[in-house]
């Protein structure tokens, strides 16, 4: 018997809007696999606090959904990045581990100013671009303005998911990778500011990579090349 596929999703997402939508999670049930789906904290149906202690340890809600034997998961964005700390703390739990839409950016300990520059325009604070009108928008504000999109979507609480950006975080060592032993797959589009995937890839033992031509990172999960590349990873096709 193959193992449940756990799906978690990424910030401003939701398991229905993320999997249920793009169709990911019915091409699995068609192939005969159970779909395990999370809200994490702050998303979807799952409760939204304010405080940004409240969201430093976003895993508990996928421990309790998960089965206790291995099953294999799949996480995009920040719930990749919260898959990785699960699979670090409890790597027995982990059959197969596909990855998207992270990559360098978990590794990088100078990505600070990006990742407070996403927290300034949730909280409504101008940009220096915003400033000095003679200057153009830089790539860090426009993607700025598309987290501000997200936030904005209906259901989600801006304020809520503005606090699990204001979480405690650091980035990943090598050796807490390490701990991670079950086969990885990461998908990454090439457009995507996470990237590349290489020093990612290169960082677990056991890790394929496939980087997506002309996909950016709100893309990934609609993209066929994703679907194709997962499904048959998690031997679904």
């Amino acid at each position: 018997m193959k193992h449940p596929v756990v799906l978690v999703h990424g910030w401003g997402g939701s398991y229905v809007a993320t999997w249920r939508s793009s169709g990911f999670a019915d091409l699995l049930e068609d192939a005969g696999r159970q779909v395990i789906g999370v809200d994490l904290l702050g998303h979807g149906s799952a409760p939204k606090p304010h405080d940004p202690e409240a969201y430093t340890d976003l895993t508990a809600r996928i421990l309790d959904a998960a089965p206790e034997e291995p099953s294999d998961y799949v996480g995009f964005s920040l719930g990749a990045i919260t898959l990785l700390q699960m699979a670090i703390a409890h790597p027995e739990r982990f059959s197969r581990l596909v990855l998207v839409g992270i990559g360098r950016n978990v590794l990088d300990e100078d990505n600070a100013s990006s990742h407070q520059l996403i927290i300034d325009a949730l909280e409504g604070k101008p940009t220096a671009s915003e400033n000095d009108a003679d200057d153009d928008h830089q790539p860090g504000d426009n993607i700025a303005r598309l987290f501000v999109q997200y936030a904005e979507q209906p259901d989600n609480d801006r304020i809520a998911l503005t606090a699990v950006m204001k979480r405690p975080r650091a980035p990943f060592t090598l050796a807490d990778l390490g701990r991670v032993t079950c086969p990885i797959l990461i998908v990454i589009g090439d457009q995507d500011f996470a990237g590349p995937g290489e020093p990612l890839a290169a960082a677990f033992p056991h890790a394929k990579l496939v980087t997506l031509r002309n996909v950016d990172h709100f893309a990934t999960t609609e993209n066929f090349g994703f679907f194709d590349a997962a499904l048959e990873f998690l031997d679904a096709l």
